[in-house]
C-alpha cells in the first residue's frame, strides 16, 4: 500500500493541510474542558453572570473556529483522496493494458474488475480517512493526558494506565483482522467471478437449464464471503464494547478518588468535571481510532492487492523504432513457432514453419483445439511465441514498436465486439480520421451497409457488447471497424460464422477485390469459407499437417479431407477434386 502513496505527491499541499486543519480543530476542542472548569469554579461559585457570559461566547467562538477548521480539513482531504484514486485508477488501468494477453489470462477478468471498483473505492476511503482523523485522534487522546497531568497529577495517572491497555487492545484487534479482510477480499473475487460467468453465459445457462446449478453455486461462494465477513465483524464488533468498558471503569475510578479530593479541598469541582470531560473526549476518539483502524485495514488489504497488479512487469518488451522493410520479403513468415500458454501442460503449436507472399488469401483449417487462434494471435504479437520467429515484412515481430505492428494488421476476433456509442464511434476505432465516406466504403465490403441504412445510419446508437444487433450484424461490423484501417494483413478469425453461405461468399469477394490487396488469413471451420484460397493451411494438434489448395488437400491430407467430406456430399468432394 505505502507504494500507492506516491500518487498523492501531485496533492502535497492538501495532505499537510488537511491533517493540520484537523489538530488546530483538535486544539480548540481540548480548550473547552479548561473553560468549563473556569465556568464552574469562577462563575457559578461566585455567581458572576458576567464571567459566565463571557465565558460561554468563548464556548461559541472555540465552536467556530473548530466548524471552520474542520471543514476546511474535510475539504482539503477530499480532495487529496479524490485525486489519489483518480491517479491510481488510471495508472491500473494503463498498466492493465500495458499486459500481454498471457498476463491476462492468469490474472481473470473478474479480479481485475474487482481491485479496479472495490478495491480502489477502500484504498481511496482509507486515505479520507486517515487525513481526516489519523493525526486527530491521537492528538487528543494524548494532548488530552497532557491537559489532566495540568489539572491534577495523582488524577491524571488513571489516564496514564486506561489509554495503554486501551492501546493493547485496539492494536491487537487489528492485527487480527488485517489477514482476514485479505481473505475477504479473496472470497469477493470468487462471487464475482460466478456472477460474470451466469451474466455473459446466460443464454447457455437456460438452454442447458443449469439455472438451478449456477444459483446453487453462486449462494455456496456467497455463504462463504457472508460467514468470513460475519467472523471478520464479529472480531472487530469487540473493540467498542471493550474499549467503552475500559474507558468508563476509568472514569468509574476517576470520580471515586475525585471525588475524595474534592472532599479534602485537593481538587476544586470545575477540574473534576474537566477530568471527567477529558476522559469523554478520549473515549470518543478512541471509538473513531478504532473505526479508523478498521478502515485503514481494509484499505492496506486493497491497496496492498492493487500494488500486486501494478508489480507485475509486462513479459513483453517492444522496441522504440519500426525496423527497416527487407525488400521482397513475405508478408509473414514463420520459422519453427511453438506456444504454450501458462499454465498448460501441453504446447499449443509445434514446430510451424510457414511463408506467405504479400496480397495471397491463406486459409487455415482444422478440427477444435488444432491451434488455429493460436497461430494467427501470434501475428500481431498478443503472445510472443514460446519457440521460433514470426516475421512480418521480413522483421521478427518483436522489432517492432506495438502501435506500428498493431497499425499494419487488422484483427477480427471469433467473439465480436462492440462498445457503447454510435456505430461511427464504433468503426473510427479503426482509424481515427477516417471520414464518413470511408466508413461507408468498409460497410460495403463487409457487407453491412444495409445494416447500417436500417439501423438509421452512422448515429445508430450501439448498446453495450452491441446487445441491440444479432450475431451476424455484429460480426459484419466488427469486420468493417478492421477494414477502416485499411491494413497490410487482415486476420479473419472465424469471423464469419454466424453468416448465412450466401453472404459469406459476397464477403469473400469483396475482399478479394480490394484495391490495396492485403493479405488475408481466413481461420474458419467451413472448408466452403477457405476452399477458394490461394493456399490453405491445415492444422492437427498445433502441427501443420497438409498445406495446399482444396484440391491438392483433398488428394494429400487426410484431415482435410474428413472436414471437407463432413460437409460436402462425397460426390461433390471427388467431383471437385478431379476438376
Amino acid at each position: 500500500m505505502k507504494k500507492l502513496l506516491v500518487y498523492l505527491r501531485d496533492y502535497r499541499k492538501e495532505s499537510i493541510l488537511g491533517p493540520l486543519f484537523k489538530m488546530l480543530e483538535a486544539a480548540f476542542e481540548l480548550l473547552v474542558p479548561l473553560v468549563m472548569a473556569a465556568m464552574i469554579d469562577h462563575g457559578i461559585a461566585q455567581r458572576d453572570t458576567g464571567y459566565l457570559v463571557r465565558m460561554g461566547l468563548l464556548l461559541v467562538g472555540l465552536g467556530a473556529l473548530g466548524l471552520t477548521s474542520s471543514a476546511t480539513a474535510q475539504y482539503f482531504a477530499a480532495k487529496a483522496a479524490t485525486g489519489f484514486g483518480l491517479q491510481v485508477r488510471h495508472a491500473l488501468f494503463e498498466h492493465i493494458q500495458s499486459l500481454s494477453y498471457a498476463e491476462l489470462d492468469t490474472l481473470g477478468a473478474s479480479t481485475l474488475t474487482t481491485r479496479m471498483t472495490s478495491d480502489m473505492n477502500q484504498a481511496q476511503n482509507g486515505v479520507n480517512m486517515t487525513l481526516r482523523l489519523l493525526l486527530r485522534s491521537p492528538f487528543i487522546v494524548f494532548g488530552a493526558m497532557a491537559m489532566a497531568f495540568t489539572i491534577n497529577t495523582p488524577a491524571a495517572l488513571t489516564f496514564a494506565v486506561a489509554i495503554p491497555v486501551l492501546s493493547v487492545v485496539v492494536f491487537g484487534i487489528i492485527l487480527w483482522c488485517i489477514p482476514l479482510y485479505q481473505k475477504v477480499q479473496a472470497r469477493l473475487d470468487r462471487v464475482l467471478v460466478s456472477t460474470r460467468e451466469s451474466l455473459t453465459g446466460a443464454r447457455v445457462l437456460r438452454a442447458f437449464c443449469k439455472e438451478e446449478e449456477q444459483m446453487g453455486e453462486f449462494s455456496a461462494r456467497n455463504a462463504e464471503l457472508t460467514r468470513l465477513q460475519k467472523y471478520v465483524g464479529r472480531i472487530s464488533a469487540l473493540m467498542n464494547p471493550l474499549t467503552y468498558v475500559i474507558i468508563n471503569l476509568a472514569i468509574l475510578w476517576l470520580i471515586w478518588t475525585g471525588a475524595w479530593q474534592v472532599e479534602a479541598g485537593i481538587l476544586t469541582q470545575g477540574a473534576l468535571v474537566a477530568l471527567y470531560n477529558y476522559m469523554s473526549q478520549i473515549l470518543v476518539e478512541l471509538i473513531k481510532l478504532a473505526n479508523l483502524i478498521v478502515t485503514i485495514t481494509r484499505a492496506v488489504a486493497c491497496g496492498n492487492r492493487i500494488q500486486a497488479v501494478l508489480d507485475i512487469q509486462p513479459s513483453q518488451r517492444w522496441a522504440a523504432e519500426a525496423p527497416q522493410a527487407v525488400p521482397g520479403a513475405a508478408a509473414i513468415e514463420l520459422n519453427g513457432v511453438g506456444l504454450r500458454y501458462p499454465g498448460a501442460a501441453e504446447t499449443a503449436l509445434t514446430g510451424v514453419t510457414l511463408s506467405i507472399p504479400r496480397g495471397q488469401t491463406v486459409g487455415i483449417i482444422g478440427g477444435t483445439g488444432s491451434g488455429k487462434t493460436s497461430l494467427v494471435n501470434l501475428i500481431p504479437r498478443f503472445y510472443d511465441a514460446t519457440d521460433g520467429a514470426v516475421k512480418v515484412n521480413g522483421a521478427d515481430v518483436k522489432d517492432y514498436p506495438k502501435d506500428d505492428l498493431r497499425q499494419r494488421i487488422g484483427v477480427v476476433p471469433q467473439q465480436a465486439a462492440l462498445f457503447q456509442g454510435t456505430l461511427r464511434e464504433n468503426l473510427r476505432w479503426g482509424r481515427a480520421d477516417a471520414t464518413d465516406a470511408d466508413l461507408w466504403e468498409a460497410l460495403a465490403v463487409a457487407q453491412a451497409a444495409d445494416v447500417a441504412q436500417d439501423k438509421g445510419g452512422l448515429d445508430f446508437a450501439v448498446e453495450p457488447n452491441g446487445r441491440n444487433l444479432s450475431g451476424g450484424q455484429r460480426q459484419r461490423l466488427t469486420l468493417a471497424r478492421a477494414l477502416v484501417r485499411k491494413p497490410e494483413i487482415l486476420i479473419l478469425d472465424d469471423s464469419a460464422s454466424a453468416l448465412d453461405y450466401a453472404t459469406d461468399a459476397a464477403l469473400r469477394r469483396a475482399i478479394r477485390e480490394l484495391p490495396d490487396k492485403p493479405t488475408v488469413l481466413i481461420v474458419s471451420q467451413r472448408a466452403a469459407s477457405i476452399q477458394h484460397a490461394d493456399c490453405i493451411v491445415v492444422l492437427d494438434d498445433g502441427n501443420v499437417v497438409g498445406v495446399g489448395n482444396s484440391e491438392t488437400l483433398l488428394q494429400t491430407c487426410d484431415v482435410y479431407r474428413e472436414i471437407y467430406e463432413s460437409q460436402f456430399p462425397r460426390e461433390e468432394a471427388v467431383t471437385d477434386a478431379r476438376a
